[in-house]
């Protein structure tokens, strides 16, 4: 990829010996160093850190009530049901689905993949850090404090509080409120970067498809998260004051907090799953040994993406009542959203074709993904059709759906990322079988957790209802022993990586056989990234030609 050579580049830095240069995490040890560190490498794995913790919390919760499910009748009770799966939805949104590949994986990456030493603002990105740390702690405050059973949409005028009940809610819409600019402080630092900071020969049309999907993530972290921060602080200010803005009994208009919310929340959606389409994007590549198919249309769709995410929040408010002209208008341009994402996914199915795949924990997590990933935007389609999405809305059609999209999506492609980058960050391989173990077990857990939801969802039944026709139970039962094999199959990759953490084999610089920049240094990077600074003179999916034709089919 380079004119120093990606083998050049490991040279010098395995050349210059042993101490602060050639192991960034050993460089400066003790707590504080971390938590005083400017190096985008050391922010990116805190953040990991802080949004596994949450997933970890939020999955928890989920299996609590899903066990509480399996039954017709609420052993949990209404209230403490309601409180769980608000609990749930709230932490894996704002705290860990939002940030997770972005923040963590991006900071890591970002630098590495552009040929730079760190992000454009190193200090805002500490900032950065600790302001979504704040906005952490105060919603867990929120949650000591008590009563927050609005679900994590925090929809008027279930949040609509009077006394003593409105604390938590104001405590939690606070949180969210200083999260959102952590989001924003990080938007505008990756765009600067990617602007001002890529290596000498780096053009727009050499850049990582990762790259290109951060890019068009941070676009919208500063075009939209504004608008959440300003509706949760509306809604926090109503309930402080009793002003009338959102609540019928006050002079206000609960569909408006809908608009607000869904104009920064449909957006969002792609804040989350953008970066993951950059993941499978670059791992695809890297381990079928073959050109992306389809580069430039791959990254001009993530961009499209970006600016069509901005006009479809209405498709949530089809039985809100707004016109009809208005509803259509929706629904055409939610159909239109899913035209870039289908060129994405045709174009990962044509790089696959005649590669030379390698069969390992990665490349099953990216087959999973295509298969999770395209039920989930197909059942999209569904909610986009007006006559259909009527019967289905608030059933658990929706929440199958959105399941498949985020669950199937983003964190499926989160453990795509983290395996194929696992040896670049953390200088250790994992154990390949431990792996596909754990990728089959999220797949069956999974699938039979969210699948069957779809069946429930279609005969009627509705979300979010602690108790249940006994009709259901059968779907709900299959559905809770899904959920409880799917833990198992996260818990299983938990335990395999942070053995692998400590007690796995060391990694070479590029066990893959990457071309982008990150696999031009050494595993992990040095704190500086590069010892040189490298200069690019073509693509970074410039694989040299195998012949496919005996090699298409044969196990790497």
């Amino acid at each position: 990829m380079t004119t120093t050579t990606l083998e050049e580049q490991i040279g010098h830095s395995t050349e210059h010996g042993h101490g602060e240069e050639v192991d960034f995490y050993r460089a400066k040890r003790g707590l504080w160093s971390w938590l005083s560190t400017v190096d985008h490498k050391r922010i990116g794995i805190m953040y990991l850190v802080g949004t596994l913790a949450g997933f970890l919390v939020a999955g928890i919760l989920a299996l609590i009530f899903r066990a509480d499910l399996m039954t017709p009748n609420s052993e949990l009770g209404r209230d403490l049901y309601n409180k769980l799966f608000t609990l749930h939805g709230a932490i894996m949104v704002f705290v860990f689905i939002i940030p997770a590949i972005p923040a963590a994986l991006g900071n890591f990456f970002l630098p590495l993949m552009l040929g730079a030493k760190d992000v454009a603002f190193p200090r805002l990105n500490l900032l950065s850090f600790y302001i979504w740390v704040a906005g952490l702690v105060i919603l867990l405050l929120a949650i000591i404090a008590g009563n927050l059973d609005t679900g994590w949409t925090f929809y008027t005028p279930y949040s609509i509080k009077d006394g003593a009940d409105a604390t938590p809610l104001i405590i939690a819409t606070g949180g969210v409120f200083v999260m959102g600019f952590s989001s924003i402080l990080t938007g505008v630092n990756f765009i600067v970067t990617v602007h001002k900071m890529r290596a000498p020969g780096m053009t727009w049309n050499r850049m990582p498809l990762f790259i290109w999907a951060l890019y068009a993530t941070a676009v919208i972290q500063v075009l939209a998260t504004p608008v959440l921060a300003i509706t949760v602080l509306l809604l926090l200010i109503e309930n402080a004051l009793q002003i009338g803005i959102f609540n019928p009994a006050w002079g206000g208009d609960p569909v408006l907090f809908q608009h607000f919310f869904w104009f920064y929340s449909h957006p969002a959606v792609y804040i989350m799953i953008l970066p993951g389409f950059g993941i499978i994007s670059e791992a695809i590549s890297v381990h079928s040994k073959k050109h992306i198919f389809g580069y430039k249309a791959i990254a001009l769709s993530s961009v499209a993406i970006a600016i069509i995410s901005f006009l479809v929040w209405g498709h949530h408010m089809f039985v809100s009542g707004q016109s009809e002209f208005a509803a259509a208008l929706f629904s055409f341009l939610t159909f239109a959203v899913a035209v870039p994402t289908a060129i994405k996914t045709f174009s990962w199915v044509a790089t696959l074709y005649k590669g030379v795949i390698s069969w390992n924990t990665t490349m099953f997590y990216v087959l999973t993904f295509l298969f999770t990933f395209t039920i989930g935007g197909l059942t999209g389609i569904f909610l986009g059709a007006l006559s259909v999405d009527v019967h289905f809305h608030d059933s658990y059609f929706v929440v199958a759906h959105f399941h498949y999209v985020m669950m199937g999506g983003t964190v499926i492609a989160l453990l795509a990322g983290l395996h194929h980058w696992f040896p670049k960050m953390f200088g250790k391989m994992f154990n390949e079988t431990h792996g596909k173990i754990g990728c089959a077990l999220v797949f069956i857990g999974f699938n039979l957790t969210f699948f069957t939801q779809f069946l429930l969802g279609s005969q009627g039944m509705a979300r979010r209802y602690a108790e249940y026709d006994p009709v259901f139970q059968g779907y709900h039962v299959w559905s809770s022993i899904g959920s409880f094999i799917l833990g198992a199959g996260l818990l299983w990759t938990l335990v395999y990586l942070v053995w692998a953490l400590f007690r796995g084999p060391k990694a070479g610089p590029n066990p893959w056989g990457g071309a982008s920049l990150e696999w031009a240094t050494q595993s992990p990077p040095i704190e500086h990234n590069f010892h040189e600074t490298p200069h690019v003179d073509t693509d970074p999916y410039n694989y040299p030609e195998i012949d496919r034709s005996a090699a298409s089919g044969g196990h790497h």
